[in-house]
């Protein structure tokens, strides 16, 4: 089964264009990672500041690997200050 992490993100107003930057460069990083299947970003249509991220791992073990890679940690140092929330929801795939 694969680990399955949904990330629901607001962002302050004032800092979507700079916030989008940087989570960029971590979905980047986390795409060519060996354990990372997807890495989606989803914006509302209707609101730039909501966004939501998909990220398929092979397995727990996989995502702990990507938080521990340099893009992660400078994003969580660097980009989460920008937001006004962030809910994570892990879940598990069962079908591949």
């Amino acid at each position: 089964m694969s680990f399955v992490l949904q990330v629901s993100i607001r962002i302050k107003p004032e800092n979507v264009d700079a916030f989008m930057k940087k989570l960029d460069e971590n979905a980047r990083a986390a795409r060519s990672e060996k354990g990372c299947r997807q890495f989606d970003v989803l914006v509302d249509p209707k609101d730039r500041t909501r966004l939501m991220l998909y990220e398929v791992y092979n397995d727990e073990a996989a995502f702990e690997e990507h938080q521990k890679g340099a893009a992660f940690k400078k994003y969580v140092a660097e980009a989460v200050p920008l937001l006004a929330d962030r809910v994570r929801t892990v879940w598990k795939r069962v079908s591949p």
